[in-house]
């Protein structure tokens, strides 16, 4: 793998009223040039949204790179650096016995990070950090295009 740079991505997901219409968003930052992916769908959680950001970012990828993951979801850090391997081992059961919520998109995640050389941090959210604000508020503009588009439906 070819990897000079690395890729930064940062990430948000949000669901209004949790579970509710979601978005995510996502910033990817290469050599001072910035992409910006959004998405969402009519009903989400909280954590959904937040791991759809970060798999969508690494999906815009063209090849194999070095990213360095930037969330504020701790659920998103844990699961891939410290959580992941006991679930695979249990057979996708928690440490409580109980099936692994998302497991789709935890294998999908765990998919789409082998294809990189990945890194994580965490920052904290609604603290003032540039981009994680931003995706705060291209997450948060995208559930709301799904809350209006539910309201008219209902009209």
């Amino acid at each position: 793998m070819n990897k000079p740079n690395p890729v930064t991505l940062y990430s948000d997901g949000c669901a209004l009223n949790n579970p509710g219409p979601g978005g995510w968003a996502s910033i990817l930052v290469y050599q001072g040039v910035e992409k910006e992916i959004v998405g969402g769908e009519p009903h989400s959680t909280n954590n959904r949204a937040e791991m759809m950001a970060v798999i969508t970012g690494l999906q815009a990828l063209k090849r194999p790179c070095r990213v360095h993951i930037v969330s504020d979801s701790q659920y998103v850090i844990k699961g891939m650096t410290e959580w992941l391997p006991g679930w695979v081992r249990r057979g996708w059961q928690n440490a409580a016995g109980e099936p692994v919520k998302n497991r789709e998109l935890w294998e999908k995640l765990a998919a789409v990070v082998a294809l990189h050389e990945v890194s994580w941090e965490w920052v904290k959210g609604h603290a003032g950090h540039p981009y994680n604000e931003r995706c705060d508020q291209l997450a948060k503009a995208h559930a709301e295009v799904f809350k209006l588009r539910a309201a008219q439906e209902r009209s």
